[in-house]
């Protein structure tokens, strides 16, 4: 069992507490531990599904065999860790957002997509539906009358204890 915490970092311009939604579908690059082979596609799973692990007891947000070497993986989000906001009082330096219980597999890569929320940094003007998949996003705060904005999007994947 391995625990990954997810680290993000990213410039933000007048918002804070970047989100991903409670029913965010969370994007991956998997390598298995067992051949190294990393899958082609992304791979996706939330915090709210849940199926049987194949080859114990228990369960997981992502269960699924590796296409190369046929061994069981699994990853499930760590129960005692909440996931985080991206804040603008550390921005630009990665922050960790998220943890995860591994088996089987490394977690290697984490696209953002949509759906996140951010607040206004002196506004409070929420701002729902962000899509990070371009790698960048920007509006407009009418409150503050100044653009917002979130750009240079970088993500690591660090071994927790």
């Amino acid at each position: 069992m391995v625990k990954l915490g997810l680290y993000f970092k990213a410039d933000l311009e007048n918002v804070t507490d970047l989100l991903p939604t409670n029913d965010y579908e969370w994007h991956f690059k998997v390598e298995c531990t067992s051949c190294h082979e990393v899958d082609d596609s992304w791979i996706s799973f939330n915090r709210q599904d849940e199926y049987e692990m194949n080859s114990s007891r228990g369960t997981a947000n992502l269960v699924m065999r590796c296409k190369f070497c046929k061994r069981d993986m699994t990853a499930q989000f760590e129960p005692s860790f909440k996931v985080k906001g991206y804040d603008i009082e550390k921005n630009s330096e990665f922050q960790q957002i998220a943890q995860f219980d591994c088996r089987g597999l490394e977690l290697v890569n984490f696209q953002p997509r949509d759906s996140w929320t951010a607040k206004g940094a002196e506004s409070d003007t929420v701002f729902e539906d962000i899509d990070l998949t371009e790698g960048e996003w920007a509006e407009y705060d009418e409150k503050l009358g100044e653009p917002v904005g979130i750009s240079n999007i970088e993500v690591e994947f660090k071994k927790e204890k």
